[in-house]
């Protein structure tokens, strides 16, 4: 590699390492790395590459990931996860084992559960160079899959929990993304079951910590808030329009009866 990309490759160490992580010169520094590994045949590894240099390519790459993250681009993620499957799958048992593979296969797994991609989920999990008793004690890919079941029994308070219980930091923001998707079902379940609820109850069912994170919620769903009554009444436009159709079928069978009385 490189002396040149090598400077870069430490440049875009500290960026990402720094409290908060300077994310505008992690992209700038990607978009140069990237390039050199391109013009270095690292980017999609050749045979007969220097093996310290795919190890830095690797790192790259996964500081591509986790960056990704950070900054909410997961189509950007998606990209670098799927260079890294080169490095992680042929190139498993050439390299020393990284650090952030687990971390990085994890965070795929969760991005595909908050995409509802459950079937992808499953293969993919099964695909796993892991053996099965193995997951529990690997906790990156634990996480996922306990979400996995959380999900699916409805457990939402536990997907709720499992955002402080996170492996490494960028998990909480796939949670985050899977509270939303959650958060919007609960709200339609409350518009069907309930004419309204005490805003206590409200921010509790839908897991808001703060009454401003409810409200801002509730003008999303453009539902009524009555703060002096510490009330939130649900808009059920569904019901409103079924209304119309009975008050038009009330006003024919009027007439319809006014008419049988003139023929008699």
């Amino acid at each position: 590699m490189s002396s040149q990309l090598a400077s870069i490759y430490r440049d875009l160490k500290r960026a990402f390492e720094a409290r908060p992580s300077d994310l505008k010169k992690c992209g700038q520094l990607l978009a140069k790395l990237k390039v050199g590994l391109i013009e270095a045949g690292l980017l999609v590894p050749q045979p007969g590459a220097n093996l310290d240099d795919l190890v830095v390519a690797r790192d790259i790459l996964e500081i591509g990931a986790f960056a990704s993250i950070r900054a909410k681009d997961i189509p950007s993620f998606d990209r670098y996860f799927s260079q890294l499957q080169t490095f992680y799958n042929d190139y498993g048992s050439s390299l020393p084992p990284s650090p952030n593979e687990y971390p990085i296969r994890g965070l795929n797994l969760i991005r595909l559960l908050t995409q509802n991609r459950i079937a992808d989920f499953h293969t993919t999990l099964e695909s796993l160079p892991l053996r099965a008793d193995s997951i529990s004690s690997n906790p990156y890919i634990s996480h996922p899959v306990n979400l996995e079941r959380w999900l699916m029994e409805g457990s939402y308070s536990k997907v709720w929990n499992a955002r402080e219980e996170a492996p490494k930091e960028e998990y909480r923001f796939f949670v985050d993304s899977l509270m939303g998707t959650i958060r919007n079902e609960i709200a339609s379940c409350e518009e069907a079951a309930y004419a309204s609820l005490p805003l206590k109850d409200a921010a509790t069912l839908l897991f808001f910590t703060t009454q401003s994170e409810l409200l801002k919620f509730a003008q999303e769903r453009k539902w009524q808030v009555n703060l002096v009554a510490g009330t939130i009444t649900f808009t059920k436009k569904g019901e409103e329009r079924a209304e119309i159709p009975k008050e038009k079928l009330i006003s024919s069978s009027l007439a319809y009866a006014r008419e049988l009385e003139m023929i008699v």
